[in-house]
C-alpha cells in the first residue's frame, strides 16, 4: 500500500484572495484514493468534489492544509489518520507527497522538501506561474533524483487518449486549436496539455493578437505546425475544453467528456510510484509548456512575437 502525504489540500484562494473552506483538488485527491463519509461530508458548507470512484494500492496518510480546522475536517471525513502542522511533516514515513493547487500559483513551494528527500511527488498545475519557477523546481527534483510528475487532467481523459492513437490517420498536421477559459497562465495550461499530449513539445515561439483577457495566441513549433491557442476570461465566453486537428488526410475536433478527469490523472501519479519511473510527463515538457504560456502573455503585453527560449533565458 502506497502512504500519501496530501498538502495544502483543504482550502482554496485564487490569485492572493482569502482561502475560503473545501478545494475542489483537494477533496477530490483525497476521496479517489480514501472514499468518503457522504453524511459527515454534507455537514460542512464548503467546496468538496467527492470522485465517482477509487483507486487501489494507496492511501492518504497525513494532510496539512495552512488552515489547520479544515484540514482535520477533512481528514475527519475522508479517514486520514493524520492532521500535520506542517508541509515538512507530510514529507515523514510516507511513499509519496501530492501538492495540491491551492489557488496562489506558488503552491510548488511546498513540494520542495519532499523533492530534496528524493520523494515521488506530485505538483498539481501550474508547477509555477513563470519557466524560470518552474525551471527551479524540476532543477531540485533532478538534483535529488526525485521523480516528479506535473500535469493537467485532461492529458489523461480518454478522448484525449484516444485522440493520440487516431493522429497518424489524419496525414500531417501543420495547423490545430484548442481552447479553454479563463486566466491564460492558470487555466491556459488545461488547453494547452491537451495538444503537447497528442501532438508533442517543440514549440519555439509565441504571437498574441488577442485583447486583455481574450488570449488568441498563435504558438509555432519546430516541425512546421502552428497552434492557435485561445484563452478567455468568463466575460467573454463560458468556459469549456476544445481541441481541433486539421490534417492533410483528415480533421478531429474533439470536446473532452470529463468524467472522472483526476482519477485517470492520479492513476498515473500512482504508476509512478509504483513503478519507480522518473518521467512520466518528461521534466523538460513541464517547464516548456509554462514557458509557451509566459511567452504568450508576454507577447500580448509587448506587441511582439516572443521566443521560448528567450522566457527561459
Amino acid at each position: 500500500m502506497v502512504r500519501i502525504g496530501l498538502v495544502s489540500a483543504a482550502t482554496y484562494g485564487y490569485m492572493g484572495a482569502p482561502r475560503t473552506p473545501g478545494s475542489f483538488h483537494g477533496t477530490a485527491f483525497a476521496t479517489t484514493f480514501n472514499g468518503y463519509d457522504a453524511a459527515k461530508a454534507t455537514g460542512y458548507e464548503w467546496t468538496f468534489a467527492a470522485a465517482g470512484r477509487t483507486i487501489e494500492g494507496a492511501r492518504v496518510v497525513k494532510v496539512w492544509d495552512p488552515h489547520k480546522e479544515w484540514a482535520e475536517r477533512l481528514a475527519e471525513v475522508c479517514s486520514i489518520p493524520q492532521v500535520c502542522d506542517s508541509p515538512q511533516e507530510c514529507t515523514e514515513d510516507v511513499d509519496a507527497v501530492i501538492v495540491v493547487d491551492d489557488g496562489s500559483g506558488e503552491h510548488a513551494r511546498y513540494g520542495i522538501a519532499a523533492l530534496r528527500k528524493g520523494l515521488p511527488t506530485f505538483i498539481d498545475k501550474p508547477i509555477a506561474m513563470t519557466a524560470r519557477q518552474a525551471k527551479e523546481i524540476v532543477d531540485i527534483a533532478r538534483e535529488h533524483g526525485a521523480p516528479l510528475m506535473s500535469a493537467s487532467s485532461l492529458r489523461y481523459v480518454p478522448d484525449i487518449v484516444a485522440l493520440r492513437e487516431e493522429v497518424n490517420e489524419l496525414g500531417e498536421i501543420h495547423l490545430a486549436t484548442t481552447i479553454c477559459g479563463n486566466e491564460l497562465v492558470y487555466y491556459g495550461i488545461h488547453a494547452l496539455e491537451m495538444a503537447y499530449a497528442v501532438l508533442g513539445p517543440g514549440a519555439q515561439s509565441c504571437l498574441n493578437v488577442g485583447r486583455p483577457g481574450r488570449n488568441i495566441v498563435r504558438v509555432r513549433f519546430a516541425d512546421d505546425r502552428d497552434l492557435v491557442l485561445m484563452v478567455a476570461e468568463p466575460q467573454y465566453m463560458v468556459a469549456g475544453y476544445q481541441i481541433n486537428l486539421y490534417g492533410t488526410t483528415g480533421w478531429r475536433s474533439v470536446q473532452p467528456d470529463l468524467t472522472d478527469l483526476y482519477i485517470y490523472l492520479m492513476e498515473q501519479f500512482l504508476k509512478m510510484v509504483q513503478s519507480g519511473s522518473s518521467e512520466v510527463v518528461p521534466l523538460d515538457e513541464i517547464v516548456e509548456v509554462i514557458a509557451v504560456l509566459e511567452a504568450g502573455k508576454r507577447s500580448l503585453a509587448e506587441g511582439r512575437e516572443v521566443t521560448v527560449a528567450e522566457v527561459l533565458a
